[in-house]
């Protein structure tokens, strides 16, 4: 009886491949509190529960030109949305906890939301971005931080509608 050989190709020769660590490590998503970006945020989750993947979520607070003209407190009112959106994660996170898990990290940075998130995925080394869709009428003239990410072309977009 003829004994079966081992094709090259699967010979392990020390090649670095680890079975089950193919695929995305991190999913990130921009949220900002709209619903549109809730539901990008869900479906990230969901893509990060199934891929076994980390969960970036990733809020970046803006700079609002005229604030300081008008004596705001701008800085304040913007780390209030994050810490706002940070406990609402983590309560949705303890809710589920006991029905699926996935690994999850809040990330917040200042700045233009385009810039903040692409500086995000650079950073993060994200395998890919979920963004909401605009809810803002303007966006369709000038464009949005979805399309300018698509435009971009440095990593997977999905927008959710």
């Amino acid at each position: 009886m003829a004994q079966e050989k081992t094709p090259e190709w699967a010979a392990d020769k020390g090649s670095g491949f680890e079975l089950g660590t193919d695929g995305p490590r991190v999913i990130m998503a921009g949220v900002d509190g709209t619903e549109a970006s809730w539901r990008a945020a869900a479906y990230a989750g969901g893509l990060a529960r199934r891929q076994n993947a980390l969960l970036a979520l990733v809020y970046v607070q803006p700079y609002l030109a005229m604030s300081g003209v008008y004596g705001a407190d701008v800085q304040g009112a913007t780390a209030e949305v994050a810490d706002d959106l940070a406990r609402e994660i983590s309560e949705h996170a303890e809710r589920v906890k006991n029905v699926y898990t996935t690994r999850w990290k809040f990330f917040t940075r200042r700045g233009d939301p385009y810039t903040g998130l692409a500086q995000a995925a650079d950073e993060l080394k994200a395998d890919a971005v979920i963004v909401g869709a605009s809810e803002k009428a303007g966006h369709r003239l000038i464009g949005s931080v979805a399309v300018r990410l698509v435009k971009a072309g440095r990593w997977p977009v999905t927008v959710v509608p």
